[in-house]
């Protein structure tokens, strides 16, 4: 059984960049009965990550370290076994995620991740999804910036609407603060897999209940919201697709839904430039050559400084409209590549481990699995969620 697992979290990636921001914000927020350890293939670099923490706890003098090798399934199912929640920094997941996904579906431990890759969220839904539903496992996906305030902050608007009509929502995301390495490491990944990524879209639909209400896009082009005073940008990442994902699956959603995912730009030249520099981008994904070039622009495991990460930013803006009502949501934090990206995670892993959470099972997003007990624990730790207007 879960609880007789002598963990209630463990942590796969401390001695990365994001992961060994998450391992100390545990160290500095995990309640002290919660039951933690990191994994990791290297033992003197987890004995070096054990060290920083005990700086700021000692108590963490005496976290366990467990051998995980992501290219050696038995260590991984090991460590499965020996908790109720795994979470992971270790991408990109295409690439090394898949071993760890198939261990939790196998052992009924839950699952968190930071993902931004589709291709990856639904080739692991195909494989692993059936088991997971068997054993109880939850595997939640996108469980940082990619994709907690979009998916959290539509349930939170939708909450906010009426009940029992149909619902259309717009986000608008703006930020300020350096992308995280492990971010754009994805993106190159996934704008050079655009054919693997359509096959493993496809073989998910095909194997997909359809859901018993409607769920669509808003297909809304480039333009100027007045009422943000920016230009909207649609954006093309994964979080639309974690948004409708949870609107399939709950009813409080309504029997029509219908989202938009934009970026929200102030100035006309920035916004072209932003396009121009994701066609950039894009392009250079595409060749071997100057894909690895590109790669080289930010190495994974290293990260801006905390005195950069204090002067980062998000805003997500959403406009909801149903059933005769009108209401302007906002979700807002901290560094979101990194700093906030850590508390998303950790926040996640120990609403999973202690949680009263609704049933779920299966491959989740973080609305279904957990909901508003996460919104309440991440308001509680300084992210936002705010009712601005309603009429």
């Amino acid at each position: 059984m879960a609880d007789e697992r002598p963990f209630d979290v463990v942590l796969l990636g401390a001695t990365g960049f994001t992961g060994g921001l998450t391992a100390e914000y545990l160290a500095r927020n995990a309640p002290e009965r919660a039951r933690w350890a990191l994994a990791g293939r290297t033992p003197a670099k987890l004995e070096a990550v054990r060290e920083r923490l005990a700086a700021i706890d000692p108590a963490c003098g005496g976290l366990e370290l467990l051998h995980a090798d992501v290219e050696d399934a038995g260590t991984l199912r090991a460590v499965a076994e020996a908790t109720r929640v795994v979470a992971t920094t270790v991408g990109p997941y295409v690439r090394f995620g898949e071993p760890l996904v198939a261990a939790c579906a196998a052992t009924g431990t839950d699952y968190a991740d930071l993902t931004g890759e589709p291709e990856f969220v639904d080739r692991m839904y195909v494989r692993h999804h059936r088991t997971a539903v068997a054993t109880g496992a939850r595997l939640v996906h996108a469980c940082g910036f990619d994709s907690v305030p979009h998916d959290l902050g539509v349930l939170f608007t939708v909450e906010q609407l009426p009940e029992g009509v149909p619902l259309v929502v717009r986000g608008f995301v703006r930020a300020g603060g350096r992308p995280s390495a492990g971010t754009f490491h994805s993106a190159v990944t996934g704008f050079s897999r655009l054919r693997q990524a359509g096959t493993a879209s496809l073989e998910r639909r095909r194997m997909e209940t359809r859901p018993q209400r409607r769920v669509a896009s808003v297909k809304d082009p480039a333009r100027y919201e007045r009422s943000l005073g920016a230009w909207a940008l649609p954006l093309p990442t994964i979080d639309p697709q974690v948004v409708k994902r949870s609107a399939a699956a709950l009813a409080r959603y309504g029997p029509d839904f219908s989202y938009g995912h934009y970026a929200a730009v102030k100035q006309l030249p920035v916004a072209l430039g932003v396009v121009g520099g994701v066609g950039a981008v894009f392009a250079l994904s595409q060749l071997p050559p100057t894909r690895s070039w590109l790669l080289g622009r930010m190495k994974s495991g290293e990260g801006p400084s905390s005195e950069r990460r204090e002067h980062s930013w998000f805003k997500v803006r959403f406009i909801g409209e149903g059933g005769g009502r009108r209401v302007v949501t906002e979700v807002a934090g901290g560094d979101p590549g990194y700093g906030e990206t850590a508390k998303m995670l950790a926040e996640s892993a120990l609403c999973l481990a202690t949680d009263d959470l609704p049933p779920s099972s299966g491959q989740v997003t973080t609305a279904v699995a957990m909901g508003d007990a996460l919104i309440e624990r991440l308001r509680r730790r300084g992210i936002t969620f705010e009712l601005l207007e309603s009429s």
